[in-house]
C-alpha cells in the first residue's frame, strides 16, 4: 500500500526515510548486481538500514533534482556518492572491463521513500519500532530513473546524471513507429494470433488456400477473420487504434 495521507497530516509525523537501489544489467555491465544504499544509519550500533528484509548500506550519497517543473520537462536528477577507499572506482573498473567506457550507463536507479514508523523492527533497539508498526508495503510511489552519463570522478566522489526511460539519448517513444490505419502486427504470429482456416486476400476477398491468404491490415480484415463481435478493443493495435474499413 502507499503511505496514508493521514500520516503526513499529523502534527509530528515520523521522519521520511529515503532509500536508493542501483540495478545493473547483465547485458550492459556483465552482472545483475543490485546495490542498495542509504545516507544514514539505524538505531542499533549505527548499522545499515533494513527495509523489507533488505539491507541498505550506510553510505554517503546525495541525490538532487527530483522536482517537476511547469515546463513539461521530466526531472533529470544528479546522483553523487562517496568514493572513499576508491570503492566506486573499483566497481567502475569491473564494469568497464566488460563494456569499455560504460561507467554504469543504463543501470536502473530506484528511489524508495517510506516513513520511520514502517521500517523493519530490526532497525531499533530491542527489535521494537517505537514509532509504529513495521509495514514493508507502506511506501510512496517508487521513482525509477536510469544512469545517463558520468559527470565526474575523483578520489572524493563520483557523480552521474540520471534520466527517465523516455528521456535517454537515442530513445524514442514509442519504439515502434505509429502509422495511422495500418496494423503493424505480423499476420498469423503470436501478436496477431489468427490461426483459422478461413482465407482472404489483401482486399478481403475469400480465397481457397492459405497460400493465397494475405491480411489487408485493416479493421475489416480483422473482423472477417475473428468475427464482428471479437475484434480487439479500440486502441489495442500497434498503430493508433484507428483503421479504415
Amino acid at each position: 500500500m502507499t503511505v496514508p495521507v493521514s500520516e503526513l497530516q499529523k502534527i509530528a509525523p515520523s521522519s521520511i526515510i529515503e532509500l536508493y537501489e542501483l540495478h545493473l544489467d547483465a547485458t550492459l555491465h556483465g552482472a545483475s548486481t543490485i546495490y542498495r544504499f542509504h545516507s544514514g544509519t539505524n538505531q542499533v550500533n549505527n548499522g545499515d538500514i533494513v527495509w523489507n528484509g533488505n539491507s541498505y548500506l550506510r553510505f554517503p550519497v546525495e541525490v538532487t533534482g527530483f522536482e517537476y517543473s511547469g515546463g513539461g520537462q521530466l526531472p533529470r536528477p544528479q546522483l553523487q556518492v562517496s568514493n572513499a577507499m576508491s570503492y566506486v572506482t573499483a566497481i567502475l573498473l569491473i564494469v568497464n572491463d566488460f563494456n569499455t567506457g560504460n561507467d554504469l550507463i543504463g543501470a536502473k536507479f530506484i528511489r524508495i521513500r517510506t516513513l520511520a514508523r514502517y521500517l523493519d523492527a530490526v532497525n531499533f533497539v530491542g527489535n521494537v519500532n517505537p514509532y509504529g508498526t513495521p509495514d514493508p508495503t507502506a511506501e510512496f510511489p517508487q521513482e525509477i530513473y536510469f544512469i545517463d552519463r558520468k559527470t565526474s570522478e575523483n578520489l572524493g566522489s563520483v557523480a552521474w546524471d540520471l534520466a527517465a526511460a523516455f528521456d535517454l539519448v537515442a530513445i524514442r517513444a514509442p519504439k515502434r513507429q505509429c502509422i495511422a490505419n495500418i496494423c503493424q502486427w505480423k499476420y498469423r504470429s503470436t501478436e496477431c494470433s489468427y490461426a483459422g482456416t478461413n482465407y482472404f486476400d489483401i482486399n478481403d476477398n475469400a480465397v481457397a488456400t492459405q497460400a493465397l491468404d494475405v491480411c489487408g491490415k485493416k479493421l475489416n480484415s480483422c473482423s472477417i477473420r475473428f468475427g464482428e463481435n471479437n475484434e480487439l478493443p479500440y486502441g489495442s493495435f500497434p498503430g493508433i487504434g484507428i483503421f479504415s474499413v
